[in-house]
């Protein structure tokens, strides 16, 4: 039996990105101050962005990422130089107990300053200022006290202790009677003595 089949769709055909930069081409050691001027000198003349096309219309054997990050972290006029001030320690710690460790978004509301540079800047420094104030770097919670700075846990008056001798053979605490159980030798015979002496005699 011949069963006949339509035509076969034919599925769509998916390529790999290709690469931004030839590897194989592309110089991966320390920037020259020569390579910076270039850099700066072409987005001058034309504006950020572009950057898989950009090292080969600048002159440049980089990577386009390279290039990207070389900017934006260190040739930007706009970036500022120098150690965090006071009142950007505290801005950060806002935004980190608002946004957590998305350092991007952080770094949109700080001008000047990188997300990688608040990233290491957090890491370095800001954690361990919230810890010295007792403060939990993830939460931004106040962390607890010590166990050692508790109260200890001293037993009730009158409830016996594991080393006692009658622990665990009652619960309970028997009142204290303090009854005089003791024989008086004076004291008159009662008459149902009296009365079987007589008897006997």
């Amino acid at each position: 039996m011949n069963r006949s089949f339509g035509p076969l769709m034919a599925l769509p055909h998916f390529s790999a990105r290709s690469p931004c930069c030839e590897k194989e081409h592309t110089n991966k050691g320390a920037w020259s101050k020569e390579e910076d001027d270039r850099l700066i000198a072409h987005i001058r003349a034309h504006g950020e962005g572009g950057w898989r096309s950009l090292p080969k219309a600048a002159g440049l054997s980089r990577c386009g990422k390279s290039c990207r990050l070389r900017w934006i972290n260190y040739l930007r006029p706009d970036l500022k130089r120098g150690n965090f001030t006071e009142e950007e320690d505290e801005l950060i710690i806002k935004l980190h107990s608002l946004l957590g460790n998305k350092w991007s978004l952080i770094a949109g509301s700080m001008p000047g300053r990188t997300d990688n540079e608040i990233k290491n800047y957090w890491n370095t420094h800001i954690k361990r200022k919230l810890l010295s104030r007792g403060i939990d770097p993830q939460t931004h919670s106040r962390i607890p006290e010590a166990a050692g700075n508790q109260m200890p846990n001293v037993p009730l008056q009158g409830t016996p202790s594991k080393d006692s001798p009658g622990y665990g053979r009652s619960r309970f605490r028997l009142p204290d009677l303090n009854l005089d159980l003791t024989l008086s030798h004076d004291a008159d015979p009662s008459p149902s003595s009296s009365n079987y002496g007589e008897a006997a005699a």
